[in-house]
């Protein structure tokens, strides 16, 4: 029943014509009100209960899959909308192995995340670190595929962490140029994700938003923001996270990494915040969580990342239905944005 209807008015037969028709005007504006508040208020009353209903056809939360967390996951895949693998952990896997992962992409849906390949380079990356994505993906047949904007070697060395390159324009062409040579060999775009770094990159010349962007319009790729380095780059570098927020396409982001870290201290006597995906989820990071959701014109994944000091499954699904709810928190605000206009 809609919501003109219910407010039972009727037109009364013995009034004259003229009066009838004020009465008919005033009706169609009255129940137009009405059922814009109806709407509004419902939308801010589920908000604020920190409803679950996300966008129906296909937001989703998920998680980071770890052989440590496999029998809580599959104990509760009704809650678990998508896993996410860490490639390299099965480039040099055995038959076993990769067909245990083949059984898991038939049970729910499969993205691959790699981390070793430094698209953001200025040096080439070498051809087997493709190679190596497109016979994952050609085994695995994943959704999509992902890695960071980071360099992981220079001069020949593996410096096996995930470092940010200095943000110049040649850094943009070479960066480019690498995912180009990736996409020819996988076949597909991956989604590129900004890094945490404890220190500026020397030699920057552009924002971090400048350079993400120019990368991703370069490339059309889209984007996987991870949100806790959204954080921890903000207070690393003495910044508003939200106004980097604001800076970033909203059309550009498709997939979000939430996680945890802590506070140390840096040889200046400065606190910094370090991604070290071994904390709970903060409550900054689900602030951002719902802002991104309500500019957000996509339907967007996210991923729980934890990679050790694991809790319990119960406290790992309490921080996915968070997630779900800030969300929706988002979705609602937009909602109520929309219809208050």
């Amino acid at each position: 029943m809609s919501a003109c209807s219910t407010l039972g008015l009727s037109e009364p037969l013995q009034i004259p014509f003229f009066l009838s028709s004020i009465i008919r005007t005033v009706h169609v504006a009255l129940s137009a009100v009405v059922a814009a508040a109806v709407v509004a208020g419902a939308v801010v009353a589920a908000a604020v209960a920190g409803a679950e209903v996300m966008n129906s056809q296909t937001d989703r939360v998920g998680l980071g899959w770890r052989p440590e967390l496999a029998a809580g996951i599959f104990d509760h895949l009704e809650q678990i909308d998508l896993v996410e693998v860490i490639a390299d952990d099965y480039f040099a896997a055995a038959p076993r192995e990769i067909q245990a992962l083949k059984t898991l992409s038939s049970t729910l849906p499969v993205v691959l995340h790699g981390v070793g390949m430094g698209l953001a380079s200025t040096a080439p990356v070498q051809q087997r670190c493709f190679d190596r994505m497109a016979r994952l993906c050609e085994q695995v047949r994943p959704e999509l595929w992902s890695e960071h904007l980071a360099f992981v070697r220079a001069g020949g060395i593996e410096i096996d962490h995930l470092a940010a390159p200095p943000r110049t324009s040649e850094n943009v062409e070479a960066a480019a140029n690498n995912i180009f040579r990736a996409v020819k060999a996988i076949g597909s775009k991956p989604q590129l994700e900004n890094i945490a770094t404890l220190i500026d990159p020397p030699g920057s010349v552009l924002s971090e938003a400048t350079w993400i962007n120019s990368i991703l319009a370069a490339t059309g790729c889209r984007l996987l923001l991870d949100l806790h380095n959204v954080l921890a780059n903000g207070l690393n570098h003495g910044y508003d996270p939200f106004s980097f927020l604001a800076k970033i396409p909203p059309s550009r982001i498709r997939s979000i990494h939430i996680a945890g870290g802590k506070l140390i201290s840096a040889p200046d006597g400065t606190t910094r915040l370090l991604d070290d995906h071994l904390h709970d989820v903060p409550d900054p990071v689900f602030a951002l969580l719902e802002e991104t959701a309500i500019t957000s014109p996509n339907p967007l994944t996210v991923i729980l990342e934890r990679d050790g000091d694991f809790p319990s499954m119960p406290a790992l699904l309490s921080q996915m239905r968070q997630a779900r709810q800030a969300v929706a928190r988002g979705r609602a605000r937009k909602l109520t944005a929309t219809v208050l206009v």
